[in-house]
């Protein structure tokens, strides 16, 4: 799978699977004292290097049921333990699990990482089109919109990176206030601005 590079810092990097292109899957892999976290991770050209050049692989963590990706075919690659959505801990590591959804139809956690104030979440947050209305910079997932997941408020993010589209981290604790304040009452305009999105689309 071909992939694109993003999200470079100097803890970590993520990276944008090309197919499906729509989706803008993206994954990361976070350094944390010579260790390597990567998280809901697809496989591609160049992944495996990246991470090792970060340090020593130690787990791979899958914050949505349903994004299963490459994440088991990575752990045994890399030799790693697999973390399927851990509510409780991830071992060995600082990140600290948020709760955002747990039913029978949608189990999702985010990741916080207090030391370096980097959130990470699947498919909560999103910086892609289909996430935002016209004035987002990040935007709450469509099915979550009504709902928003308010235990990400207060953390004053210095990063936040997604698993559709890059990360912000410029303003990034101004963008997750925003997303989570009117993730509600911009439906209307989140309506209208995939609806405008949709037909320039059709015309090219």
């Amino acid at each position: 799978m071909e992939v694109r590079f993003c999200d470079e810092q100097e803890w970590g990097v993520g990276w944008i699977a090309a197919e499906p292109e729509f989706l803008q899957r993206c994954s990361h892999a976070l350094a944390i004292d010579g260790k390597v976290w990567l998280v809901d991770a697809v496989d591609g050209e160049g992944v495996e290097e990246r991470v090792r050049a970060l340090g020593e692989p130690a787990g791979v963590v899958q914050l949505l049921d349903r994004h299963r990706r490459d994440c088991a075919t990575l752990a045994r690659r890399l030799g790693v333990p697999l973390h399927v959505t851990p509510f409780a801990v991830v071992p060995g590591s600082p990140l600290q699990p948020l709760r955002i959804v747990r039913t029978k139809l949608w189990t999702e956690i985010a990741l916080w990482w207090p030391q370096r104030r980097v959130l990470v979440c699947g498919d909560a947050l999103g910086t892609v089109p289909y996430y935002l209305a016209r004035k987002d910079r990040l935007g709450v997932h469509p099915f979550l919109r009504f709902v928003p997941p308010e235990r990400l408020g207060g953390l004053e993010p210095s990063h936040v990176v997604c698993g559709h589209g890059e990360g912000i981290h410029e303003g990034a604790a101004d963008a997750l206030d925003e997303a989570l304040a009117t993730s509600s009452r911009r439906i209307p305009t989140w309506l209208a601005y995939q609806g405008w999105s949709r037909l320039r689309s059709l015309r090219r």
